[in-house]
């Protein structure tokens, strides 16, 4: 039998059709596997085909493109909007042919790993540290998501790909006293996930003449309150409610910091594992950090009146990349606020009475009257991986570890699955496509993985590098920003692959990486 039927007859399981999944899937394709894909709803994009009206790509379209399908010609911005990337991504599905394995509507409730060993013992992943085990396999439990009175029904098979996303299904809404509770409130509160699902007629229906506030300061929050504050003027102004400011940046600044994310940047950046050479070249170079992240500081409180309206951050603008918080900032985002249709406010703890919110600031406290709250105050995206497990022991592999993926999808305690659309970075679908190929050879022998202890070493150096730069910000889920290129080179390293991808010296230094430098792995 060749190596290519022996894949066919693997049974591989992916959950969830976003673009982590169907790149998944597209790149076990390449290798001669036939993977099933169970995906809830009854389209593919994942938070793509369900998001604010208003939503635009955070990074530049050539970061956010698949390294062997490039954007259409008709596409010429540099931020497309939702529904020119969600297009893009459908034209992907059907151009490699992926809808054909895909099972809609089907939810998957539960996985549980029945094996004939402890898997406690084991001291290589899967007792082997290959993909596939004669002694263990995965039941993965499937509803019909049109029909919940039916029975699950429990498919088997060698591997799991994992690709549920993080901005989905579970919001993180803050827990209030029953007296200070959403039910003492006469008005609506809702999620940004609901109001995401609304559509724009409805949703600008839904806040039409009512005063709203949105309690955040992530890009949901900061879209949701420019999309309001433009539907109903100065008339119902609407209030962002928050409690630290971060910084925002144009497209242009957005544009030029991904252009200097190349390997000369990355010296300037202590990682594990450097030489005394690296170590040395870092500490020398440390200076140049501190004046990039100043002069941007400088030229973001010049662009934008920060100062005037107290929105001047207590932390480097460095500081917030390294932590996966680049934000574009909504077009006419402080016009709104001039013309009273957007009213910005810093509170620290919050509750609810009959008319609206109590804002707590230490020094005083304020009742702030409104019809509308919505919380754009992200996911449990922890707790939405964990209680997809039946195991306990699994569960608590997620959440008790501050820093759990080898390689950004793999736990090492975790055998014969993988987590792809996890880990956050400047550009999602870039870090996506790089560890879809990865798990592809991985999957089809290719190479092995390290012992479980050598696995857990190296993501415990990992957390500490990366805590030594985001500090309280530091972020398990947040891909190194400033080292992508390296984290890149360690994957093209265990495929076997040149990680030197340009053709010569001073491109390869000063250059930017892009996915198409990655087209031929």
């Amino acid at each position: 039998m060749s190596s290519r039927q022996a894949n066919e007859e693997r049974r591989i399981a992916i959950i969830g059709a976003g673009i982590s999944g169907l790149l998944a899937c597209k790149h076990a394709i390449m290798k001669g596997f036939k993977p099933i894909v169970f995906e809830t709803q009854n389209n593919i994009g994942g938070v793509w085909s369900n998001t604010i009206h208003s939503t635009k790509l955070q990074s530049p379209k050539d970061y956010f493109q698949f390294s062997d399908f490039p954007w259409p010609e008709s596409v010429s911005e540099t931020f497309p909007d939702h529904n020119q990337v969600l297009d893009y991504i459908t034209s992907y599905a059907r151009h490699f042919d992926l809808f054909p394995l895909i099972n809609f509507n089907s939810k998957v409730v539960g996985i549980n790993y029945v094996s004939s060993e402890d898997t406690s013992f084991w001291s290589m992943w899967g007792g082997s540290g290959e993909p596939f085990s004669a002694h263990g396999k995965w039941d993965v439990v499937v509803q019909d998501a049109r029909r919940a009175v039916e029975e699950p029904k429990v498919y088997q098979v060698e591997f799991v790909i994992l690709c549920i996303g993080k901005f989905s299904e579970l919001p993180n809404v803050p827990q209030f006293p029953r007296s200070k509770g959403a039910n003492v409130f006469n008005g609506e509160v809702i999620h940004s996930m609901d109001y995401a699902a609304m559509g724009k007629v409805e949703a600008d229906k839904f806040v039409e003449n009512k005063r709203v506030t949105v309690v955040g300061f992530r890009k949901s929050a900061l879209d949701i309150a420019a999309q309001i504050a433009t539907t109903n003027g100065a008339k119902y102004p609407c209030t962002l409610l928050f409690r630290r400011v971060h910084w925002t940046a144009s497209e242009n600044l957005v544009r030029f910091t991904f252009r200097n994310l190349n390997r000369f940047s990355e010296l300037m950046i202590h990682r594990p594992h450097e030489s005394l050479i690296l170590w040395f070249l870092a500490l020398v170079l440390s200076p140049l950090r501190w004046i990039f992240s100043k002069l941007v500081e400088c030229y973001l409180k010049w662009m934008y009146p920060l100062e005037e309206y107290d929105m001047v951050p207590d932390h480097s603008f460095l500081r917030q990349i390294r932590s996966c918080m680049l934000m574009v900032l909504p077009q006419n985002f402080y016009e709104r606020v001039k013309e009273g249709s957007l009213v910005l406010k810093k509170s620290g703890a919050l509750g609810f009475y009959e008319n609206g919110l109590v804002l707590d600031n230490d020094i005083e406290t304020v009742h702030l009257e409104t019809d509308v709250v919505i919380f754009a105050t992200g996911y449990k995206s922890d707790e939405k991986i964990s209680n997809i497990f039946t195991s306990i022991e699994f569960q608590k592999c997620i959440t008790a570890s501050s820093a759990p993926f080898y390689r950004e999808c793999i736990h090492p305690r975790i055998p014969q699955l993988a987590i792809l659309g996890y880990s956050e970075s400047p550009a999602t679908l870039f870090t996506f496509e790089l560890r879809s190929k990865w798990l592809a050879h991985f999957l089809a022998g290719d190479f092995r993985l390290p012992s479980v202890r050598g696995m857990e070493e190296d993501v415990e150096r990992w957390e500490k590098s990366r805590r030594r730069y985001s500090l309280d910000d530091y972020k398990r889920a947040c891909v190194g920003a400033q080292l992508q290129i390296h984290c890149n080179d360690q994957l093209c390293k265990d495929m076997g692959c040149n990680p030197r991808r340009k053709k010569w010296f001073f491109p390869e230094l000063f250059s930017p990486y892009h996915p198409s430098d990655y087209a031929d792995l």
